[in-house]
């Protein structure tokens, strides 16, 4: 009884790819992300950390 619970329990892991295919689209988002701001770093006149720190400042003087 265990041991048949136990072998369907491997096959069921061992066929899903519900994990693998999270990690295929985090990977895709990161390179995408990278790509972004390699072109805005290059297209731009400023930095993007210039930019970033001038949104969290303009909304920390929100608050």
């Amino acid at each position: 009884m265990i041991k048949g619970a136990f072998s369907s329990l491997v096959k069921r892991f061992a066929v899903n790819e519900d994990g693998a295919t999270a990690i295929e689209y985090g990977l895709v988002a990161v390179i995408i992300s990278i790509s972004i701001i390699a072109a805005v770093e290059a297209i731009g006149s400023g930095s993007v950390v210039g930019y970033l720190t001038a949104v969290i400042n303009a909304f920390a003087s929100l608050l």
